[in-house]
């Protein structure tokens, strides 16, 4: 057998047991996703129109994140952006498929050495791409289940940051990265760590 040949064949294997992994329950559904985001797009276009909505997450988020923000702005901000991350990153463990995950990841893997081999070959490597992109839908299948938790929480959140750095004139993180920047870059560090070290996919 060819070097070929036994990697077409881990791949069809890792196919098989991928395609057997996510007929569990923590696969997504697209129709779910969508819904999940048009009613956040809901919610946040609604926000000062529907005033208990505002109110009860002012109600329970001033006294706890918004203490913190008035403690220390900048360290304030960095616990709050923590909390969530873990919580997020949590969820995207326990409320996923990780084998699955990890086996569509091993699977591009090989899909990727196998087109630097073949880069002067036009007809393999559209072969092998066509393979890589139906491992997409599958791997987004998976991943977006966590969406399912953290979609509207993450709004809410997201509005009230809006409310209160806007009462507060938009002060600036560091100097120069506005809230959702510094939000967003923090984010990003945390759950890069947090990813590794709970072993996240």
């Amino acid at each position: 057998m060819t070097e070929e040949n036994k990697i077409e064949e881990i791949i069809e294997n890792k196919e098989g047991k991928a395609a057997v992994s996510t007929g569990k329950k923590k696969e997504g559904s697209f129709v779910y996703v969508a819904l999940i985001m048009v009613f956040s797009l809901i919610i946040a276009t609604c926000w000062n129109t529907i005033p208990y909505l505002k109110d009860a997450i002012h109600a329970a988020l001033d006294p706890t994140a918004g203490a913190l923000l008035t403690w220390n702005l900048t360290a304030g901000m960095l616990i709050i952006v923590l909390v969530i991350t873990i919580i997020t990153t949590l969820i995207q463990k326990y409320t996923t498929d990780q084998k699955a995950l990890r086996e569509l990841r091993a699977e591009q893997k090989l899909l990727q050495e196998e087109m630097k081999k073949y880069q002067n070959h036009p007809e393999k490597i559209a072969e092998l791409s066509k393979k890589q992109f139906a491992i997409f839908p599958k791997t987004f299948k998976l991943t977006s289940r966590g969406v399912l938790f953290t979609g509207i929480p993450f709004v809410l959140f997201y509005r009230w940051f809006f409310d209160v750095f806007t009462a507060m004139g938009d002060p600036k993180f560091l100097g120069f990265l506005n809230w959702f920047w510094f939000y967003f870059i923090s984010m990003i560090i945390f759950s890069s760590l947090l990813r590794k070290w709970l072993k996240v996919v």
